[in-house]
């Protein structure tokens, strides 16, 4: 199994970055380990702490229609290149936390993706360089408001509810080419998603190279790198759980907004 680099909160409050055991020890780094954190003496032993996002990014820079099957099923023509967006920090919920289904909306879709981490401050580095920018892979759920998207012609409003960016529940340092994507919904046994990250439009370096052209990216950053075809509306109660070859699960159910 790789290396599964997380970060936690003790009971006591305190925030760590380090790494998971089998046994679910964590061993704590100094630092995160983009920026070169070492192992220390300290251990946090096993149900002493909860599973935070793995990372704290300045952003949250997503890809639209990457999957060609995606595009189509919502009437969308492929882009001729990468076709980007922001979410905002405060949507970003570690594994098991709940994703608050707005008052706003009355159609919200999941959207399993895999999603990048960067290791490195990057501005305008080629396609060749940007393999090495990418520290590590992790999973993500770009939750979104599809009937707000519909509405406001822009993506802001119905992707940047708090709560619709779960995102974990680790980070590791390789991928498989060809590691499949599956979403699932309840208890169904068939995955909704099942597509490779070879089905891409745009590689994972294509997009950290195009989008370091626009704006820098900086250690911890994030980029959501598109969703396959078979996104699905969710109701209250739903679980959905999204699985990465070499990665994990990461699993998070709808609740109701408080009133």
């Amino acid at each position: 199994m790789a290396q599964r680099y997380v970060r936690i909160q003790t009971r006591q409050g305190q925030i760590y970055y380090g790494v998971l055991h089998l046994n679910r020890e964590v061993k704590v780094l100094d630092a995160p380990a983009w920026l070169g954190g070492q192992l220390t003496e300290m251990v946090i032993e096993p149900d002493s702490y909860s599973i935070l996002p793995p990372c704290a990014p300045s952003k949250v820079i997503a890809v639209g229609r990457n999957f060609v099957g995606h595009a189509s099923e919502l009437g969308n023509e492929v882009p001729t290149e990468p076709l980007l967006f922001l979410k905002p920090s405060t949507t970003i919920i570690a594994n098991e936390e709940n994703i608050v289904y707005p008052s706003q909306s009355n159609w919200v879709d999941f959207e399993g993706e895999l999603a990048l981490v960067i290791g490195d401050r990057t501005s305008h580095c080629t396609a060749e360089e940007a393999h090495t920018k990418i520290w590590g892979y992790t999973i993500a759920n770009d939750v979104t408001a599809r009937d707000l998207q519909k509405q406001d012609g822009q993506w802001t409003r119905a992707k940047g509810f708090d709560t619709f960016c779960p995102l974990g529940p680790w980070i590791v340092r390789e991928l498989s080419p060809e590691a499949k994507l599956q979403t699932y919904l309840n208890d169904a046994f068939e995955p909704h998603q099942s597509a490779s990250v070879l089905d891409m439009v745009f590689s994972t370096t294509e997009l950290v190279s195009y989008i370091s052209k626009i704006m820098t990216l900086l250690p911890g950053d994030v980029i959501l790198t598109g969703t396959p075809s078979g996104v699905g509306k969710v109701n209250i109660g739903d679980r959905i759980r999204i699985a990465i070859e070499g990665i994990g699960e990461l699993e998070n159910i709808v609740v109701a907004p408080k009133q």
